[in-house]
C-alpha cells in the first residue's frame, strides 16, 4: 500500500515500512498545491529584496551578508558542500531512507518554500531503492547539518538536481536524519519490550514462581496502561501453564525481579507510549528556518504571506522524550540479566548450580553464562545515561548557535542500547530453556508450559540444544541474537 505524504500524519509505522520494506511513497496532490503557494512567497520576497536570513543573506554568523542576485543559485549549492562536515561509519541504510521519507514529509507540509520538484526528486529516489552513504557523527542536533548534507549532496550527484534559492538551507538544515533514527529505534523498542514479556514469562515458568503476581487486582488498584497491557501479556503467554495449579507455586514471595516484571515493563511502556507520542508530533512538524506563511485574506497583515525566522530545528522534546526511554529500558535490562543470574544459583533455582545436567558435578555448566550477562547489561545500562541537557561550545557563530539538544546521539544510544539488550535477552531465554529442562518440563512436558512460552521454548530449542553433562556452553548465541533481534519471538510472533 503507498505511503501518501502529506505532511500531517506521517507515522512510525510507515517510516519502517519504507525504510525497512520498500513500500512505495508518493505526495499528495495537495501537498504539491502547498509547496506551490508556499514557493510563490519566495519569490515575491526574492523579488522585493528585503533581507531574510538564509534566502536573501548568508546564514550563521554571516547572516548580514546580503546576497547578490545573481549568487543566491550558486550559494544555495556551496551551502551543501561546505557542511560536508560529518565524520565516522556510514549510517545504515534503512537510516538514510527513512530520512528522505521525513524529509520530504516536512517538504510536503508546505511551508519550507522548496519547489515541489525537490519532493518529487527524493520520494523518485527512494522508490528506486536508492541510498547515499550517511555519516553518522558530527550533528548536535540543531538541524542535522553534516549528516543531511551527505545525504543531499549524494541526491544531487545521483540525480544531477540543480538546487534553486532556499533549498541549499532547506536541504541541510533538517532533523530528518535524527527523526528517521528514532523512528526505526523506537519500532524496535517496542518489539524489545515484548520479547523481555516472553523471557519473563518464561523465566516464571523456570523458576518455579508464585503466579499471584498477575492478579487482576494488580491493575484494579494501580491503574497504569503500561502495567494492564504486561499483565495481559503475560497471562496470554501463560495460558495453560503449570503455574496456574494450585501449590505449583515454590515461595509465597518471589524475588523482586520475578514477582514485580509487570510493573518494571509497564514503566518501560508508559515510556514508549509517550516517545511515541513526541515523535508522531516531530514526524509531522516543520523543523525548518525560516518558515513560509502563505497569503490568507483572513489574518491581517498577511494579505501577501510572510517568511518568518524561527528556532524549529530545536527538537528538544524528542530528544528528552528518548532519553526517558533509554532510563526506562535500563530496568527492563537489569531485571532480565537478574533473574537470569537467580536461575543460576542454586540456592535460588532449587535446581543444580550453574543450572548443570548433573546434581553435585563440578562442570561451570552454563555459569559463565552470568558475566557475559553483567557485562552486557552493565554497557547497556551506560547507554540509558541522558544526553539532552549536554551543551556543546558556543564559540560557532560568534557565540549566536550557544545551544545544542545532541536529539542525533539521544537517538544512536537507543538503537545501540536495543542491541545490547537483544544479546541480554538471548542469554535469558538459554537459562530459562535449561532451567525448565531440568524441572521435567522439557521436550516430554512441554504441555505443561504456557500456550506461548511452549512455543518460544520449542523455538529456542531448535537453535540451542540442552546442555548436557561434560557438555560444554553453546558455542554461539547469535542464531537465537538474531532471532530476537527480527522479533520472531515475541507475543505476536
Amino acid at each position: 500500500m503507498t505511503i501518501v505524504l502529506n505532511g500531517s500524519d506521517l507515522t512510525v509505522t510507515q517510516v519502517v515500512a519504507a525504510a525497512r520494506h520498500g513500500e512505495a511513497v508518493a505526495l499528495a496532490p495537495g501537498a504539491i498545491a502547498a509547496m506551490r503557494r508556499s514557493r510563490a512567497v519566495v519569490q515575491d520576497v526574492l523579488a522585493g529584496g528585503e533581507p531574510v536570513y538564509g534566502l536573501t543573506t548568508g546564514v550563521g554568523e554571516r547572516k548580514s551578508y546580503l546576497l547578490d542576485p545573481a549568487e543566491r543559485q550558486r550559494f544555495n549549492h556551496r551551502l551543501v558542500l561546505n557542511h560536508l562536515i560529518a565524520q565516522g561509519d556510514a549510517a545504515p541504510a534503512d537510516v538514510v531512507r527513512g530520512a528522505m521519507l521525513c524529509l520530504a514529509n516536512s517538504y510536503a507540509k508546505g511551508v519550507t518554500g522548496v519547489r515541489p520538484e525537490l519532493a518529487e526528486m527524493i520520494v523518485t529516489l527512494l522508490n528506486e531503492g536508492f541510498a547515499p552513504p550517511v555519516r553518522r557523527l558530527g550533528s548536535i542536533g540543531q538541524g542535522d547539518l553534516g549528516p543531511m548534507a551527505d545525504l543531499a549532496h549524494g541526491l544531487i550527484t545521483r540525480s544531477g538536481f540543480e538546487v534553486a534559492e532556499n533549498e541549499g538551507l532547506a536541504l541541510v538544515s533538517s532533523n530528518a536524519f535524527t527523526t528517521a533514527w528514532a523512528s526505526l529505534a523506537t519500532a524496535d523498542a517496542e518489539a524489545l519490550l515484548a520479547v523481555f514479556d516472553v523471557a519473563g514469562a518464561l523465566d516464571l515458568e523456570a523458576f518455579g514462581a508464585n503466579l499471584a503476581c498477575l492478579d487482576p487486582v494488580i491493575e484494579q488498584t494501580r491503574p497504569f496502561p503500561g502495567l494492564a497491557v504486561t499483565l495481559r501479556q503475560l497471562r496470554l503467554l501463560l495460558a495453560g501453564s503449570y503455574l496456574w495449579q494450585p501449590g505449583a507455586a515454590r515461595f509465597l514471595q518471589d524475588p523482586l525481579t520475578f514477582r514485580c516484571i509487570p510493573h518494571i515493563h509497564g514503566a518501560a511502556r508508559d515510556a514508549l507510549d509517550y516517545a511515541r507520542n513526541i515523535l508522531h508530533l516531530e514526524l509531522n512538524s516543520s523543523q525548518s528556518n525560516p518558515v513560509v506563511v502563505v497569503p490568507d485574506g483572513n489574518e491581517p497583515g498577511n494579505e501577501q504571506g510572510r517568511i518568518v525566522s524561527v528556532g524549529n530545528f530545536d527538537t528538544g522534546p524528542l530528544a528528552a522524550a528518548l532519553d526517558f526511554l533509554r532510563i526506562a529500558l535500563a530496568p527492563v535490562v537489569t531485571s532480565a540479566n537478574e533473574r537470569a543470574v537467580k536461575l543460576l544459583q542454586a540456592p535460588y533455582s532449587g535446581l543444580p548450580a550453574g543450572l548443570a545436567a548433573l546434581s553435585g558435578s563440578p562442570d561451570d555448566a552454563l555459569a559463565e553464562l552470568a558475566t557475559s550477562g553483567q557485562a552486557i547489561t552493565v554497557e547497556a545500562r551506560t547507554l540509558a545515561h541522558p544526553v539532552s541537557y549536554e551543551l556543546a561550545s558556543s564559540v560557532k557563530g560568534e557565540g549566536i548557535e550557544d545551544r545544542a539538544t545532541m536529539a542525533p546521539l539521544s537517538a544512536r544510544r537507543l538503537a545501540d542500547m536495543i542491541a545490547l539488550c537483544a544479546r541480554v535477552a538471548a542469554i535469558e531465554f538459554v537459562v530459562a530453556a535449561q532451567a525448565i529442562d531440568l524441572r521435567a518440563l522439557g521436550p516430554d512436558g512441554t504441555g505443561q508450559l504456557g500456550l506461548g512460552t511452549g512455543r518460544a521454548y520449542r523455538m529456542i530449542r531448535e537453535l540451542v540444544p540442552f546442555t548436557q553433562a561434560g557438555g560444554t556452553l553453546p558455542a554461539d548465541l547469535e542464531p537465537l541474537v538474531e532471532l530476537v533481534t527480527r522479533g520472531a519471538l515475541t507475543p505476536a510472533a
